[in-house]
């Protein structure tokens, strides 16, 4: 990683992390349901999601404030989904990021009904963006629907769990991970170039890069999974196996899962290079992506 992406990294995180507070402290709501959605949003992570957001308004010197509240959007339909994820019904994972998980200290109830609220609440979010026009609101919004609910996302995680003991074809396995975490990576594109005014044949390779660098990583998570660092990752190496899902390695090996993941990065990268611009940073993060740890 070059000085000048840990640089961007490191300041754009920042603001993130100090901005997404503010929009739940003003909520008038009750202060434990504001609590419970305030644990897992400040937990850490990556914000790969909304970094990249503000990735593609820089790229195109566009103001990137005109990004922030969409990316903080972005970032807690994430948060939302790890936390449902987490859930005794679905993978009843312990651990996040290093922490107990959300209902491990919340209760299962209050758990579900804060990752309700940061879902509804990011459209009101992005509604009431004072820095965003209202045809692209429209647009954002959505795009947004499509890749977070039933044919994105949510669609993704029903075909997750209704794969697991079963034996997957690579396609099958492809399709699962494109809707479950490939089309709100891309969507962090596909909003960045919206909000930036970019082309429309710029706006169809962002969502192809979207699509390579979502499976690139979900190949990466699969690995971190047997290869990785619990202190690093934040949660129990080896819980895809014990739950009995369907993963690249299992189907592909270890080194054609490997194999695989270079080959959509690299995709990635030729789709980046087709731009109307030129975008050293989104090349660096498809090195990020392809290298990371955690």
């Amino acid at each position: 990683m070059t000085g000048q992406l840990k640089d961007f990294l490191a300041t754009r995180k920042q603001v993130i992390e100090e901005t997404l507070p503010t929009f739940i402290q003003k909520l008038n709501t009750t202060q434990s349901l504001k609590n419970a959605m305030l644990y897992s949003l400040e937990a850490g992570g990556k914000r790969l999601r909304p970094v990249l957001v503000l990735a593609l308004l820089h790229t195109y010197k566009k103001p990137e404030r005109d990004g922030l509240a969409t990316a903080c959007a972005i970032e807690m339909i994430h948060t939302y989904s790890l936390i449902h994820d987490d859930l005794p019904c679905m993978d009843d994972d312990d651990l996040r990021r290093g922490k107990p998980t959300n209902h491990k200290v919340f209760g299962e109830a209050l758990a579900v009904l804060a990752g309700d609220s940061l879902l509804t609440e990011s459209f009101s979010i992005i509604v009431n963006d004072p820095y965003c026009p209202s045809e692209q609101k429209l647009r954002l919004i959505t795009e947004l629907v499509k890749a977070a609910g039933a044919e994105g996302m949510v669609g993704g995680q029903v075909l997750d769990m209704e794969g697991e003991a079963k034996e997957l074809s690579l396609l099958e396995l492809q399709h699962i991970h494109e809707n479950k975490t490939a089309k709100l990576l891309a969507y962090s594109l596909l909003a960045g170039g919206i909000l930036a005014g970019a082309p429309e044949c710029d706006i169809e390779n962002l969502r192809k890069i979207g699509y390579h660098l979502g499976i690139a990583f979900q190949i990466r998570d699969d690995i971190l999974d047997i290869e990785g660092s619990e202190d690093r990752i934040g949660k129990p190496v080896g819980s895809d196996s014990v739950n009995e899902k369907n993963t690249y390695p299992k189907l592909l090996t270890m080194q054609g899962a490997k194999d695989k993941l270079n080959d959509h990065i690299s995709q990635a990268q030729l789709f980046i290079k087709e731009l109307t611009v030129e975008a050293p940073l989104l090349l660096e993060i498809c090195e990020l992506i392809a290298n990371r740890d955690h």
